[in-house]
């Protein structure tokens, strides 16, 4: 959501812009779980009605996304009440920021996130921060 917003410390924008750099080549797809398209929403909306973000520039947001290889996993839901509960519980996560390290355990990929404890959470994970 830095990349909307385009606010927080200047090492978070410099990582931000970096994965968006990686993002933005052609042969490169990032993976994100089902909830991912949910929690944009939700944060587009709620930005929205706090006048926070005007709907043009949410609509040039959701352009970028569209332009970028994101593949939504159809599977996050199986995972939800195992891999993931277990995950949360031992990584003291919520489900939601769970789920995206249950999908890069699984998929066996990079982690990009700005969470803190989501990424410690990786890092004891043996999950590599891109």
């Amino acid at each position: 959501m830095r990349w909307l917003f385009v606010d927080g410390s200047e090492s978070d924008l410099a990582y931000a812009h970096y994965v968006l750099g990686i993002l933005e080549k052609t042969d490169v797809q990032a993976w994100a779980p089902s909830l991912w398209r949910l929690e944009v929403a939700n944060v587009i909306s709620r930005a929205e009605a706090k006048h926070l973000l005007v709907e043009s520039r949410s609509a040039e947001f959701l352009r970028l996304l569209g332009a970028l290889e994101i593949v939504v996993d159809s599977d996050t839901a199986e995972h939800a009440l195992g891999n993931t509960l277990e995950l949360a519980r031992r990584y003291s996560l919520s489900a939601y920021d769970a789920a995206y390290l249950e999908l890069a355990l699984r998929e066996g990929v990079a982690l990009a996130t700005l969470d803190a404890g989501l990424q410690n959470a990786a890092a004891k994970a043996g999950i590599v921060k891109l």
